[in-house]
């Protein structure tokens, strides 16, 4: 059985993070693992508290399940410290994790922040030359380059701007027009479109977890990186329309 390991906060509302991770690695029969980063204290509507790990047990933990269990495929999320994002990146030489995809999880969706600036500055540092994948939606996206990404003209010229920062690929979500969501996918050699419907809903929580996990999860199973972006992108579109419709905030998607 293929294996994929989460690096993650915990989401007590059970959207996002670790949680939806490991849900997704589960939905295509891929075993979840999970080293855990930092604690939220959430629900649909807002997140009250956030509690950083110590890096060292970040480390432990990786070091722990890679070890013993093996991984075919890594992804990480919220990191919250330069400190937490330079252990993962020890641990990912470590263990010669070559399929690794890079959730850069700043903001949370009710807009709390999960990763300062000098966090992110160590992202990009440290994981981004060891990723196979760069998943930023076109918020992150802004923040990492300055300007803009709102339109999939943007994007077109923000993957590739991203990608020189030492990723082997990179894809922005979530841009396009009012009827359409894009993803645009650079993978170091051809640009990649690709598009659904725009939907209308509250129940969008973990979305970009969600997306990740399950590229994390097609990459473990030997699925090629256009495709994987391809069938997550479906995924999660499908995981939106036929969402619980759970809490009075930013619902969960059905995982």
């Amino acid at each position: 059985m293929k294996r994929a390991l989460t690096i993650a906060g915990s989401d007590s509302g059970g959207g996002a993070g670790i949680q939806a991770d490991l849900k997704t690695f589960q939905r295509f029969e891929v075993f979840g693992m999970s080293a855990l980063t930092l604690v939220t204290v959430q629900n649909t509507e807002t997140v009250s508290a956030v509690h950083l790990l110590p890096p060292d047990l970040v480390l432990a933990q990786i070091d722990a399940v890679v070890s013993d269990l093996g991984v075919d495929a890594a992804k990480t999320g919220a990191l919250g410290s330069p400190e937490i994002v330079e252990r993962v990146a020890f641990a990912v030489r470590r263990h010669r994790i070559a399929s690794l995809v890079v959730d850069p999880v700043m903001v949370s969706k009710h807009g709390s922040p999960l990763c300062g600036p000098e966090a992110a500055q160590a992202l990009v540092k440290e994981l981004f030359p060891l990723a196979a994948l760069v998943t930023p939606n076109a918020h992150e996206a802004k923040a990492l380059l300055g300007g803009t990404v709102a339109s999939e003209a943007e994007a077109r010229e923000a993957v590739r701007a991203l990608h020189a920062l030492g990723p082997k690929a990179v894809v922005i979500k979530n841009v396009g027009t009012a009827e359409e969501s894009v993803d645009v996918l650079f993978d170091g050699r051809e640009l990649h479109r690709f598009a659904t419907p725009r939907l209308e809903t509250r129940n969008d929580h973990g979305t970009g977890c969600t997306f990740s996990a399950a590229i994390t999860a097609l990459l473990a199973l030997g699925v090629a990186l256009p495709e994987a972006v391809r069938q997550a992108k479906a995924y999660v579109s499908k995981a939106m329309e036929t969402a619980p419709g759970l809490g009075r905030g930013h619902g969960p998607v059905r995982h």
